[in-house]
């Protein structure tokens, strides 16, 4: 039986939208470079860089901001109109990345905005679609290897 989608109380979404950007934006990009070598090819990014881009939580009141240069994933703060802007509710984007739904579907749902550049957004979904994700580990996702993981990537010298 499949679960409902959840959404945040609008409460939280006002909360968390007065919050600055930049923080969860550098937690992310930080994320995205971990995966950068291991899942992603960075090849399939170029057409991206140097594009604004900006993830939008819709339910969360979440904006994400970042840019993607040949090797990495920089956060950047709000201030410009992104090139890119992808939007969904936080439930959705979990669908998606668990590839628990397709992202064709969520567009013409009109569940996945997609907004600016559209040839910027087919690059995206299409080197989205050809990630072959690793077998998740659950315990991998515990807070305490989380963070471990986190600070040996931080502090490598």
């Amino acid at each position: 039986m499949e679960q409902p989608a959840f959404n945040f109380p609008k409460s939280v979404a006002t909360l968390v939208s007065l919050l600055p950007t930049f923080p969860p934006s550098f937690a992310l990009t930080r994320v995205l470079n971990l995966a950068l070598d291991r899942i992603i090819l960075t090849e399939n990014l170029q057409p991206l860089h140097g594009k604004q881009i900006a993830i939008r939580v819709k339910d969360l009141g979440l904006n994400l901001y970042f840019t993607i240069d040949a090797d990495k994933f920089t956060p950047t703060r709000s201030g410009k109109v992104p090139d890119l802007s992808i939007s969904a509710t936080a439930h959705d984007f979990f669908l998606l990345a668990t590839r628990k739904e397709d992202p064709d579907t969520l567009f013409f749902s009109r569940r996945l905005i997609v907004e600016g550049d559209t040839e910027l957004g087919l690059v995206a979904k299409n080197t989205l679609d050809a990630i072959e994700l690793p077998k998740l580990d659950a315990a991998l996702l515990s807070p305490r290897n989380v963070m471990a993981r986190i600070k040996s990537h931080l502090f490598q010298g």
